[in-house]
């Protein structure tokens, strides 16, 4: 990427973060933001955690004032996906607003989910994932705003969809906007590489051939493709040749891959119908494949027999894409090529890790700090992020990690390329590298009582045997479970899995003892990881009971997880204030 383009997407991107800041805790004129913000939520408790968290933002004016926040959660029953949850918010938005809905602006993002690959977001959301920049402290939900800050005062009445876990940069030149005006759907797209189009859905467009590239172009689109392979791209005509002044990539060779897209009422007209017809919802629908597949004037009806990339195959799912292909079919994608754009996608610990602590890049692009809204950061740790947190000036945190929400208490040291999050860290307690530890509030025995969940940081927790008989083949830090058992005095059969029996993975391995409070929780889970490096034995205490990191959720207490932050606030407002 060329120096000047380099500078146009950070000189764009803070001017975004400027003037979203300046509109935080504003009462807004209708026009001036979205008139409705739309979080899709996975179930009931998921639904109450996040309407719980945006009173509390909203109270401490960290968002706009004077706009609709809505929380929709799925049905109970079937997994539905998020074009499942797409159709049942655009279902409950018109119950709400009826026809005035055809006036209003709403940006609906997807964060349902139980944030597997990034278990420190699973029991709040992804959506509330701290973020080391502004002041209040931004999370996630801030930075997807102000990245779209442009969008609303451009858009005719519709929605604009997009997910919890990606942030998109743009840049475009002075005198163009982004405008959503035109029928049907409208998606944002970006330059990538190939490689990348084959974990995306890439379009087809309808000429490949530029003969000068400008920052921002709007063009149709003949037809979507999702998650292609190479030959796919290459057949279908989605391979696009560089051309000198392109400029997001080096590449000879690219496609432009999809991110957020538009779709006016009248669209999200035909939507309402489907679900109508469709009834209740039995399968998985995705809102990009099974939505954009059906659009532009060379799409086929062949997708919707293509299973390859469905996370589980349900027999209704082949009858349902076909309705969904008939219903749209005809309808326009308008596509509106970003040339000068990022994405970046946070949702596993690995990449949270390296966007945070190693990305030279997008800490220039969004002005990322070391140390954000925390207190008494040792100025002698670099390389690490340290957010929302307590720290003594005698603590350690290594290179390449995160500490989020937490106390660490006198001569802590945090090895490199761990996350620590929500923890309370007695004094002189060391952490190992590469480790994930995040305490938990639940409800236990009509009791609060605390869990510390300890990860490596590249374990596998969805990975899923089919009995307990199995466990060799799940490893914690690269250690078979039954080693671990053993290295804390227990036999394999003591091992309790949590839910549906015919699976077994590390997210649902009772593993966690259950303590009375952070600090001791903290310290028993630390020291039977210890145990486990070390080679040693380490005997829990008689009757302690054990949880998985599925039943903590389960039995999660938001009151005491949101009350103890709110002590950390209270506390590094007050210490701020007096320095």
């Amino acid at each position: 990427m060329s120096q000047e383009y380099t500078t146009k997407l950070q000189t764009s991107t803070r001017e975004k973060l400027r003037k979203f800041s300046s509109l935080r805790a504003r009462e807004l004129q209708p026009g001036e933001f979205w008139d409705v913000v739309v979080l899709t939520a996975v179930d009931v408790s998921q639904r109450e955690a996040y309407e719980l968290q945006i009173r509390e933002k909203v109270d401490r004016k960290e968002l706009p004032l004077g706009v609709h926040y809505k929380v929709f959660s799925d049905p109970p029953g079937t997994k539905i996906g998020n074009g499942g949850s797409t159709l049942c918010a655009l279902q409950q938005l018109t119950d709400i607003y009826g026809k005035s809905l055809s006036r209003l602006r709403v940006i609906l993002i997807h964060a349902g989910g139980f944030s597997q690959r990034l278990p420190s977001a699973s029991a709040l959301g992804k959506i509330f994932t701290a973020m080391p920049l502004g002041d209040p402290l931004y999370q996630m939900l801030e930075l997807k705003l102000a990245m779209y800050v442009d969008f609303p005062s451009q858009m005719k009445p519709g929605v604009l969809v997009t997910c919890a876990d990606d942030i998109e940069l743009y840049s475009i030149a002075e005198n163009e906007s982004v405008r959503f005006d035109k029928a049907g759907f409208t998606a944002l797209a970006h330059p990538s590489p190939l490689s990348i189009g084959t974990t995306h859905g890439v379009f087809v467009l309808d000429s490949c051939e530029k003969s000068a590239y400008s920052e921002m172009e709007n063009t149709s689109c003949l037809r979507f493709l999702h998650k292609p392979s190479v030959d796919k791209m290459r057949d279908s005509g989605a391979v696009c040749k560089r051309q000198s002044g392109c400029f997001s990539l080096s590449d000879a060779e690219f496609v432009y891959t999809d991110s957020t897209y538009y779709v006016d009422f009248d669209a999200a007209k035909s939507l309402l119908d489907l679900l109508k017809e469709l009834g209740p919802l039995d399968c998985e629908i995705d809102a990009y494949g099974d939505f954009l597949q059906a659009l532009g004037p060379k799409a086929t009806i062949d997708y919707t027999s293509n299973t390859a990339n469905v996370t589980k195959e349900e027999s209704g799912l082949v009858e349902i894409r076909q309705k969904i292909f008939h219903l749209l079919k005809g309808t326009p994608l308008n596509v509106i090529l970003l040339n000068n754009s990022k994405f970046y996608h946070i949702g596993t610990t690995s990449e949270y890790l390296f966007h945070l602590t190693q990305d030279a890049v997008l800490r220039s692009e969004l002005g990322l700090l070391s140390c954000a809204f925390s207190v008494h950061m040792n100025e002698g740790s670099s390389g690490c992020c340290v957010m929302y947190s307590v720290l003594d000036p005698s603590c350690s945190v290594g290179a390449g990690s995160v500490v989020e929400y937490s106390r660490l208490g006198a001569g802590v040291s945090i090895g490199g390329g761990s996350i620590v999050s929500s923890c309370w860290v007695s004094a002189g307690l060391s952490v190992p590298d590469g480790v994930f530890m995040h305490s938990l509030c639940v409800n236990h025995k009509q009791e609060t009582r605390c869990v510390t969940v300890v990860f490596g940081i590249n374990d596998d927790l969805k990975r899923s045997v089919e009995a307990p008989a199995y466990m060799e083949e799940l490893k914690l830090f690269g250690f078979s479970l039954a080693e671990c058992l053993s290295h804390w005095g227990l036999k394999n059969e003591a091992l309790r899995f949590s839910g549906d029996a015919s699976s077994c993975s590390l997210w649902k391995a009772c593993l966690f003892p259950v303590c009375s409070d952070p600090q001791s929780s903290f310290t028993m889970s630390l020291e039977m990881l210890q145990a486990i490096l070390s080679g040693s034995t380490f005997t829990l205490p008689k009757d302690t009971k054990l949880m998985s990191m599925q039943e903590a959720l389960q039995w999660k207490n938001l009151e005491e997880m949101l009350k103890f932050r709110k002590g950390l606030y209270e506390d590094i407002t007050r210490r701020k204030s007096s320095n």
